[in-house]
């Protein structure tokens, strides 16, 4: 009864559901820690400017390069499930790497970041790919929110332990990487080999008009978000509070919408989602520059964006590249679809200092704003990826539960 349950909320089985949020929350928040890890290494090496934006480069490139092969890579060995035990078994070894290797001289940690770089491109587009191949388009949303809210509790998880010693973090991330793969042996996934019906070329993304449509304004605001955070957050921490305490709260709002938002999205459909999004980034930023010392206007941005990135990281990461792919091989959406993403962690870290110190607040602030509310322009075109037919079978499931409900109450 339990089970039937289970599979009525969620749309699959206990066992499905388990092994695709746990491939998930085990590849992207070892990523978000061992980035973390990484970053306060080279912090702490005191490095040039330009020998850390060598080293940052360096790994958004291997990230990139190797995600755009993964699907070429993938389509020759057929079977995702058996790569992704070899993947997360050499995740364990270059975790306990850094116990080998003194990674705070310059060449060692750049060699390292390029690895890691390397080895989350070649792996994440395809654990994303196994994600869609084991969902569909009536569950694919609500098991998104919830493996982000599991790679959320994760990055938490890893995080709380605050541990400094390089040797100990290596053992932290090895564990965390070997639990994903014991509870994958464990389940045994199931998969059917990807034939050569099932391939999707980049030649035929680029052709994809609806492609286009969701990934330009997906382009624009990470773009965006990207050059004005490290304004925000010096905004913030003048004016307000400190931003690493808001940024806190958005994040557990983000966390905890992002599985709302996924009902929402099975039902409602997915582009109603990213355009309430984009509107309310768009708001989140007018009120930092309309009432910049009311306190109403920070919380209202605190709120929005918290919103905003739990449609994000709900739609755009995870649920809308696979709904393109329609069924077939979705490596090569999932790997231009993470670009902006990754492409905006980078450019916060090159470019975001050099705006802040170039351009006034407020022009930023209005200048995003307006930004984003064009960036909804492609998204009037763009067609629900949701399709019509499970949005009314669901309309008209509620409509007769609640007339049920009617009947029951009045006789």
């Amino acid at each position: 009864m339990l089970r039937q349950a289970f599979i009525n909320a969620i749309g699959t089985t206990p066992k499905v559901a388990v092994i695709v949020i746990t491939l998930i929350a085990n590849a992207i928040a070892w990523y978000f820690y061992i980035f973390n890890f990484l970053m306060n290494i080279i912090q702490n090496a005191g490095f040039s400017n330009s020998e850390v934006m060598m080293i940052w480069g360096i790994n958004f490139l291997g990230i990139a390069i190797f995600a755009v092969l993964s699907a070429s890579f993938i389509y020759r060995f057929r079977h995702r499930v058996t790569f992704l035990f070899y993947w997360m078994l050499l995740g364990v070894l270059i975790s306990l790497m850094p116990m080998a290797f003194d990674i705070s001289k310059l060449y060692i940690i750049t060699l390292f970041c390029l690895l890691i770089g390397a080895y989350f491109g070649l792996g994440v587009p395809i654990c994303f790919g196994y994600f869609a191949s084991a969902t569909n388009e009536g569950n694919r949303s609500r098991l998104s929110g919830i493996a982000f809210l599991s790679v959320f509790l994760g990055f938490f998880l890893l995080t709380r332990i605050e541990i400094s010693n390089v040797l100990l973090n290596s053992i932290i991330l090895a564990a965390w990487k070997a639990t994903g793969l014991i509870i994958l042996i464990f389940l045994k996934p199931e998969e059917k080999p990807i034939s050569q019906s099932d391939k999707i070329s980049y030649s035929f993304i680029f052709k994809n008009r609806s492609f286009f449509l969701y990934f330009i304004p997906w382009l624009m605001f990470s773009v965006v978000n990207s050059l004005a955070v490290p304004i925000i957050s010096d905004f913030f921490t003048e004016n307000f509070m400190d931003y690493n305490v808001a940024s806190s709260i958005e994040m557990v709002l983000a966390a905890i919408m992002a599985v709302v938002f996924g009902f929402i999205g099975d039902n409602m459909g997915r582009k109603r989602l990213t355009l309430i999004g984009f509107v309310l980034l768009g708001l989140g930023y007018a009120s930092l520059g309309l009432f910049p010392s009311a306190p109403l206007g920070y919380w209202f941005y605190i709120i929005a964006d918290g919103v905003a990135w739990g449609a994000f990281y709900t739609i755009f990461l995870i649920t809308l590249w696979g709904d393109l792919a329609e069924g077939k091989s979705s490596e090569n959406y999932y790997a231009f679809g993470s670009l902006p993403y990754l492409l905006s962690n980078f450019l916060r870290i090159s470019a975001g200092a050099v705006v802040g110190n170039a351009v006034p607040e407020s022009a930023v602030f209005s200048f995003a704003s307006l930004f984003l509310f064009v960036a909804v322009l492609p998204l009037i075109y763009a067609p629900e990826t949701l399709p019509e037919r499970i949005m009314k079978e669901r309309e008209l499931k509620t409509y007769i539960e609640k007339a049920q409900k009617a009947k029951e109450k009045y006789s």
